[in-house]
This record gives C-alpha cells, structure tokens and sequence, in this order.
C-alpha cells in the first residue's frame, strides 16, 4: 500500500502476515448462521479471511479514503458490508437489525489508541455475543489478563474479569505490520461467563475505578468518601484490612464490597 497515507490519528498498522490472520480466524467454532463483526478494516486483509469463515461480517472503517481500497479487495464477497463511520457512535444493536443470525463474533485487529473505550462500549452494548477475539498492544493485553497482585493487574482487569473469562492467545511481532509499530502485540480471547451478581453495576464499576485510582495507595486513602466501616468488615472475611492495596484483592471482593455499600 505504497500509495496510501497512513495516518497517526487512527492509529494505522495493518497486518500483512497472511499466517497470522488465517490463525486468527481458523480456530473459531462457527455457529450455523454465524454474523462477525470487525472494527477497523484497514485494507481489508482480515475482512477477506473473516468473509470465507462467517455467514455475515459487518465492519467498521473510519477512514473513507479506505473506501475504494476495500471495495476492491472485498469485490468477491457479497457476505460483507463495511460501514464508513466512527465505531464508537454507532447504534449497534440498530446496525444489527437487518441481520438474522443465530451466533455473534467480534474480531478485529483494534486502534490501540482507543482500544478501552471500544472495549467498554461493547460491553456496555449488551449483546449476545459468543467470542471477542482482539489484537491489541502487548502491553495492554498482559492488563487484561493480569493475576492478582502483580503490577498490571488493574481497574480494567477487574472489569473485564466480571465480565468476560479472558485468554491470552498468542503474540504476534511487530514485523508483521506495516507500517512497523515500537511494540509487539497480543491476541486475547474474551469468552462470556455467568457473571457475580452485584445489585447496582454501574456503583460496582465506579468503587473499581476509585479503589485503583491512586495505584500506589491503600484502600483507606483511595475509598475516603466511602463507608470504610462496611469496607473493612468485608476484607476481614478475606484476612485483609483497609491498608490493603486494591491490586491484592480479586473481581468476587470488588462484588461484595459493592454490594455490602448497595445496601
């Protein structure tokens, strides 16, 4: 794609190693009327694979000069519609309406600038969906599948884990794209799991958020507008007290301090 102008505003690296796309795709279980969707196109060199494996793909491309390109690429496959506009405001659940599908996927090779907030509005969507699969920065992949009480284990990592059962599939190097990015990247898999009941979600996320908010500090300086009392009642149940740092402490206590202050 010599004659394209890449640009570092939509964070674009495309993916040229055909081996690393095909092993993307080749190991999903595909329902029988099966809809993908995939957020930054790019050239289209995913798109291509995802459109031989899945009934119907649906993509994203905020880049409207991609718009010959793709149509070019994709000319052969009648099972995949790209709409040219910004992922994070569109409808969803609208865009999804003239579908019928029994299965739905989200695969894509993510803008690592805005990977959280496309992140958190498909969670936020409240779809059905049976798989993420996402390339995002090495980096930003060993947050989300970070253990407790290590150093990238953080607010995110508690979110996602509430939500999703995360997997780290495999790295892929920074050789594969073009142009070449600093860092290598991660293939992580997001499996929908049962989630921990919690009686008002949107105070869980915020107590998450708050409790991470300076990562060096105790829960006591982080949660001061809280009850500590009901707090520390709660972290005693696990042998811990409010000098504890919220990255010693697990998605299932976050959940129940939640709901001890919900009540």
């Amino acid at each position: 794609m010599s004659d394209f102008r890449f640009k570092k505003k939509y964070g674009q690296n495309f993916l040229i190693d055909k081996n690393i796309v095909n092993k993307i795709v080749s190991t999903i279980d595909v329902s029988s009327k099966s809809l993908v969707i995939e957020i930054g196109c790019g050239d289209g060199k995913l798109t291509e694979v995802l459109g031989s494996h899945f009934n119907n793909v649906l993509g994203y491309e905020i880049d409207t000069e991609l718009k010959d390109k793709l149509n070019s690429n994709l000319k052969n496959y009648s099972n995949v519609n790209i709409i040219f506009d910004d992922f994070l405001r569109r409808d969803i659940k609208n865009d999804l309406k003239k579908y019928d599908y029994d299965g739905l996927y989200i695969v894509s090779n993510l803008p690592y600038y805005i990977t959280t907030p496309i992140i958190e509005k498909i969670i936020n969507s409240n779809l059905d969906i049976k798989l993420i699969r996402i390339m995002v920065q090495k980096e930003v992949g060993e947050r989300f599948c970070a253990k407790v009480g290590t150093k990238e284990y953080g607010s995110i990592t508690v979110y996602l884990n509430y939500n999703y059962k995360i997997v780290k599939d495999f790295i892929v190097s920074k050789n594969s794209f073009y142009p070449k990015p600093n860092v290598d990247s991660m293939i992580v898999s997001f499996y929908p799991k049962e989630k921990i009941f919690v009686k008002n979600q949107e105070f869980f996320y915020k107590l998450v958020r708050d409790s991470f908010k300076y990562k060096r500090k105790t829960l006591r300086n982080n949660l001061k507008g809280y009850d500590l009392e009901k707090i520390e009642m709660v972290l005693k149940r696990y042998g811990f007290d409010l000098s504890v740092r919220a990255e010693r402490l697990d998605v299932n206590i976050f959940c129940e301090i939640s709901n001890e202050l919900s009540i």
